[in-house]
């Protein structure tokens, strides 16, 4: 499984960021960064619930 991010809808509020930080990081610029795509089963929960608490439906999590 991995993380896949749709840059044209992100407009980098940092939610994600704050659910699953191992993954997510808003620069000083405002813009997403990826910090990994690849997801463990451990890691799961959290990138779902990053996913759900994206506003812009930016987040998916591929299969």
């Amino acid at each position: 499984m991995k993380v896949v991010v749709d840059f044209a809808k992100c407009t980098g509020l940092g939610i994600c960021e704050s659910m699953a930080p191992e993954f997510f990081e808003v620069n000083d610029d405002g813009d997403l960064v990826l910090l990994k795509e690849d997801i463990t089963d451990v890691e799961l929960q959290s990138v779902e619930e990053a996913v759900s608490g994206c506003p812009t439906e930016a987040l998916r999590i591929e299969r």
